[in-house]
């Protein structure tokens, strides 16, 4: 079976179809707010900063809303504590994820070392960014990935890396025919149980993810904050990945489902940004 054929199959389980339908015309819907025709620049940057904070909780980092808006335009620090600087590499991996040059997907590999570069900068030695885990090296995020039973799912070996990465390529390269939806959760979800780092991969995987939904155009004025929709769905988002991450058809259709209903959530979350920019009422 050719790797289009295989996406094809797994966007036709059942169930699925309908959660992706139910996204697209959630954030079509979100398209015709009247922000997004006078002030969808605004409306970008405040879902981009609700989208930051929301990624920085779900790596632990919980910090105010109105201090990551700070930061962001220039105007305060995050603390310089672990949750600081975790808070400070979404940032950044955010920033990066949005001036990824047309063609990135042409050369995965490369975007995804240096969103991690951004990403776990000051967390991990600087000889671990931007590079696969070496043999005997384990990561440090993923102990809430929790199998049925209950136990961590195990991150696969460092040596099983390079061929998972290249099929990840081969997914990236997916044509058009294959909801973005698709595209962008199942490499959320390789990147997040693959672990290919020693650390942040869940922030990176969320990095990639909102450039995949702007640039496949689910999402082109990246204004849906899915990131929140994730938040907001709790211990089930990390249970969802981890069933992924098992290689049942079942972990499949329950993650791009899970994913799906964040993305319809997001679209509120964006259309309450674009009310808020409107209105001239970020707080």
């Amino acid at each position: 079976m050719s790797a289009v054929a295989a996406l094809e199959r797994l966007a036709a389980i059942p169930g699925v179809p309908e959660a992706v339908e139910d996204a697209r015309e959630a954030c079509t819907r979100l398209r015709w707010h009247p922000a997004l025709r006078r002030r969808a620049d605004a409306a970008r940057v405040e879902a981009g900063v609700r989208a930051v904070r929301s990624s920085a909780a779900l790596a632990g980092a919980r910090l105010p809303l109105d201090l990551v808006r700070d930061v962001a335009r220039g105007a305060a620090s995050f603390p310089p504590d672990a949750a600081g600087r975790t808070a400070q590499g979404v940032l950044r991996a955010h920033a990066e994820a949005e001036v990824l040059l047309p063609g990135w997907e042409r050369s995965p590999l490369q975007a995804l070392a240096r969103l991690h570069m951004v990403a776990a900068a000051g967390l991990v030695p600087d000889d671990a960014l931007g590079r696969p885990r070496a043999p005997g090296e384990a990561p440090g995020d993923g102990a809430d990935l929790l199998t049925p039973s209950g136990d961590p799912l195990p991150a696969p070996d460092a040596g099983d890396i390079p061929a998972r990465l290249s099929a990840l390529a081969e997914l990236l390269a997916a044509p058009q025919s294959v909801p973005a939806l698709v595209v962008a959760g199942l490499v959320h979800a390789e990147i997040a149980t693959l672990r290919p780092f020693v650390t942040a991969n869940g922030v990176v995987a969320r990095a990639l993810c909102r450039a995949l939904l702007v640039g496949r155009a689910l999402d082109p004025t990246g204004v849906v904050v899915w990131e929140a929709g994730l938040l907001a769905a709790g211990p089930p988002y990390p249970l969802a990945l981890a069933g992924y991450g098992l290689g049942s058809a079942d972990g499949v259709h329950d993650w791009l489902v899970l994913f799906a209903a964040s993305v319809v959530e997001g679209a509120r979350e964006g259309d309450r940004v674009a009310a808020a920019v409107l209105a001239g009422r970020l707080s």
